[in-house]
């Protein structure tokens, strides 16, 4: 089973360059990074309380497709992510093209974490209804694999509405990065990862178990085969036994949550975490 590692950077964080170089000389198999454009200073919507991450860190995010990019650069086997891109603040078109120049670059390593979002006056401040976000994400991740995959894409939908057009570069595979939903288990989540996703990412990955039954339920009703779904259990704080469970239940890897800080104290915790890996 892998062990790849999500850290809530910031710009007062380890650079994410040497963060990637140190995981992947660790033998980690992926990094994920979180992404918020900015906090209403209102805080109408309260920051929720996370073990390790201060709420004064959640403006401090850098843009995670360009940070991506740059640990690309550096490295060669590393899988890259974003846990998670708020999809419903994006132009599908413009995320189509940044997401796929980045796996070019990155020569097919990016992986694509996506969420539904939960801070209503960021969304707000996007011309976004927080009431339609996950709408909003379903047509802009169809409209995204268009653009990914056929040469002339077009797509006519509630929110998004674009006439046949060319873009490049296309992702390395033909069917694009491996697209994985984060969040609770529902119904919604697991329509839209049987429709559009690859895998899915329980956050902490308590309920897995229970939830695997009704994902492949899902799956099957949308003649989906449940064994192309990646199950990934995302921020865990790891311990043997858990680990053990996972890989009991198939999971082939685990996303490890390592809290944010300087450089010395993000090593520490990488080398904390080596003695899981097998």
């Amino acid at each position: 089973m892998d062990l790849g590692i999500t850290i809530h950077l910031t710009d007062r964080c380890i650079d994410v360059r040497e963060l990637a170089i140190e995981a992947e000389l660790r033998g980690f198999s992926s990094v994920f990074i979180p992404e918020h454009t900015h906090i209403p200073s209102s805080q109408k919507t309260p920051i929720p309380t996370v073990s390790g991450i201060a709420p004064e860190d959640y403006p401090r995010l850098p843009d995670p497709l360009v940070s991506l990019s740059a640990a690309a650069a550096v490295t060669s086997k590393i899988r890259l992510g974003t846990g998670v891109l708020l999809v419903a603040q994006h132009n599908p078109i413009n995320l189509a093209k940044s997401t796929s120049s980045l796996d070019v670059i990155s020569d097919g390593r990016f992986e694509m974490g996506i969420g539904y979002g939960w801070n209503r006056e960021e969304m707000f401040h996007h011309g976004v209804d927080f009431s339609t976000r996950r709408e909003r994400v379903r047509e802009t991740m169809l409209a995204i694999k268009r653009l990914w995959t056929e040469e002339e894409a077009e797509f006519h939908g509630e929110f998004i509405d674009f006439d046949p057009s060319w873009t490049w570069p296309k992702p390395v595979k033909g069917k694009g990065p491996r697209v994985m939903l984060g969040g609770a288990p529902g119904p919604t989540i697991f329509q839209h990862i049987a429709e559009f996703g690859n895998g899915w990412m329980p956050i902490g990955g308590s309920g897995v178990k229970a939830s695997l039954s009704e994902l492949q339920k899902v799956c099957e009703s949308k003649n989906r085969d449940f064994s192309e779904i990646s199950i990934v259990p995302f921020g865990t704080v790891p311990d043997q036994g858990k680990l053990d469970y996972f890989e009991e239940l198939g999971v082939d890897e685990v996303v490890l949550r390592v809290p944010a800080g300087p450089r010395e104290n993000v090593l520490e915790t990488l080398d904390s975490y080596v003695g899981f890996l097998r």
